[in-house]
């Protein structure tokens, strides 16, 4: 079939997903190491329930991470794996310090509003190309992660 990739959808579309979903590999990546880090370094008030609250966090976006490669790799395209890359691409910078669980916990609210605002993009154009596949991956993420911010946003009193 011309124009079409290995899984019957059109190339040039493809591409763009896949251009799109490299991008949100590199941010769900630094937003992967930036909560080992506030799990790492935690200290003070509430930190034996956010101690456990971010291991389950960075287990969750590890399954996340490897599902969104292997979409790449699904639509025919090399999936980004330095972190050097991920650095230059990414909206979600490096913490530069762990202060308390509050602070980390409104960095991570802020991680997932750039986590969703990217998903609902590439669920609107794996939509309208018919991809299936990566449809069901980002409206499984969206709704697992709008309860998130509910409970995030909760334990801050918002």
């Amino acid at each position: 079939m011309k124009d079409k990739n290995a899984i019957g959808l059109d190339e040039g579309k493809s591409k763009e997903l896949a251009s799109k979903l490299s991008d949100l590999l590199a941010n769900y990546s630094v937003f992967y190491q930036n909560t080992r880090g506030y799990h790492w370094n935690l200290k003070g008030e509430k930190f034996f329930e956010l101690h456990v609250k971010f291991e389950e966090l960075y287990n969750d976006l590890i399954i996340k991470i490897d599902a969104i490669a292997e979409r790449i790799r699904t639509l025919g395209y090399k999936a980004e794996y330095r972190y050097t890359e991920y650095l230059k691409i990414s909206d979600i910078k490096e913490t530069d310090s762990v202060k308390d669980g509050f602070h980390s916990v409104k960095e991570i609210l802020k991680a997932l509003q750039i986590i969703l605002s990217k998903q609902r993009v590439i669920l609107e154009l794996s939509e309208k190309i018919n991809d299936e596949g990566t449809n069901s991956l980002m409206s499984d993420y969206i709704r697992e992660q709008e309860k998130l911010v509910w409970m995030y946003s909760s334990f801050l009193n918002k």
